[in-house]
């Protein structure tokens, strides 16, 4: 016996006319979602679009791996350092609450905020850049994050079917760079969803930089600053807990004016965004807070994430990434199935992803959906040697 529950007619329509209502109260600049396009047909559904979306993100598999992916500090074992998985949900609150000041489409702003980070390599950026080196050196273009996040959703998801989001989430993801900071974020309302696509497909190339684009909502814009607003007192904290600063270290002109705790930091940030943004078609910081977040983020690179300490274990990493990445390779290259694991991935992705995809974009594809413990667990696979059992023809 099939079962499946039908919404009541009576409180289907009283639901339905009180997100109208909501939608109709959102301010000018917000992305309503009646707005939304899908590159697909969808079933009627009586959830607003972008809430949808969120559901089907919380829901994949690539979101599951957020939860042993490096944030900034990897092989430390220590169970208050920020994985990618809090960083995330840290990001989701600060732009909902953003978003909600600022009366713009809190679902919209939380389904680009729980996706936007799907496409990280193990070992965070360190991994990254490695990636993006190995498809260089075979001129399949390069690899960022947040591109590997749309494609994720749009390509790879559902074996390979993606998920069919809604054009304005795909864009937020992908133009959501947490990396550029700006001293105002506005956005392109009349990007297309089919110019969205041809930034992909150009960013993948590596002939348009992520840090190029624009989102096309104001809402993408509230993730991209609450990208950096999450981060940069967060990795503060974490390096304060491992010893690599002290919080006296952090400069007095800094302070003076975001405070020295993470939680002064977020704090003042969204104070001053709000304030300097209510009812604007853009979202502007303060000068004086702006040249303090830009001085704090130098101060961030320079004493954490460049820190010797931190990077003790650099060469090994590479090792242990570079070896992976030739071994999958190899394996599609001969077809002989080895340890890796990549053919029966590459199969369950189907023929047509076999068939149009370049062997290394594959590779990168199937090693930047790793989490941490994978990839360690597939070196080890590859160059530890195994044992038999009581004879070498036991299994």
């Amino acid at each position: 016996m099939e079962l499946f529950m039908e919404w009541n007619a009576s409180v289907k329509k009283q639901i339905e006319s009180r997100l109208m209502e909501k939608e109709r109260s959102l301010a000018e600049y917000a992305c309503k979602s009646a707005a939304a396009v899908r590159y697909h047909e969808a079933q009627e559904d009586i959830r607003p679009n972008f809430s949808r979306d969120a559901d089907k993100i919380i829901h994949s598999y690539c979101y599951s791996r957020y939860i042993d992916k490096t944030q900034a500090f990897y092989l430390v074992e220590n169970d208050h350092i920020t994985h990618r998985v809090l960083h995330v949900q840290l990001v989701a609150k600060i732009a909902r609450t953003i978003g909600r000041f600022l009366n713009l489409n809190e679902d919209l702003i939380e389904a680009i905020s729980l996706g936007h980070d799907v496409g990280h390599t193990p070992f965070g950026h360190d991994g990254e850049r490695i990636v993006s080196k190995f498809l260089q050196e075979r001129g399949e273009g390069i690899f960022e994050h947040n591109v590997q996040s749309f494609r994720l959703f749009h390509d790879l998801e559902a074996h390979g079917k993606g998920l069919n989001l809604t054009a304005q989430v795909l864009d937020g993801i992908i133009c959501h760079n947490g990396e550029i900071l700006k001293n105002e974020y506005g956005c392109n309302r009349s990007k297309t969803p089919e110019k969205l696509l041809e930034e992909y497909r150009n960013s993948l190339s590596g002939t348009l930089k992520s840090k190029e684009m624009v989102p096309m909502t104001l809402e993408g814009c509230v993730m991209r600053i609450s990208d950096v607003i999450a981060y940069v007192g967060r990795d503060i904290e974490d390096a304060i807990i491992l010893k690599l600063v002290k919080r006296e270290d952090i400069p007095q002109e800094i302070t003076k004016v975001l405070g020295s705790k993470n939680s002064e930091i977020v704090n003042t940030l969204i104070t001053d965004l709000v304030n300097n943004s209510l009812d604007k078609e853009t979202l502007v910081f303060s000068p004086e807070v702006f040249d303090a977040l830009n001085q704090l983020k130098n101060w961030n690179y320079k004493n954490i994430y460049l820190n010797p300490k931190k990077s003790t274990q650099d060469e090994k990493i590479k090792m242990m990434f570079r070896t992976v990445l030739e071994e999958c390779l190899d394996e599609l290259q001969s077809g002989v199935k080895k340890a890796t694991g990549i053919n029966h991935w590459c199969e369950s992705l189907g023929e047509k992803y076999k068939e149009t995809t370049p062997l290394p974009r594959i590779v990168a594809d199937y090693v930047s959906g790793m989490t941490d413990d994978y990839l360690m667990n597939a070196y080890k696979e590859i160059v530890m040697p195994k044992s038999f059992g009581v004879s070498f023809g036991e299994k």
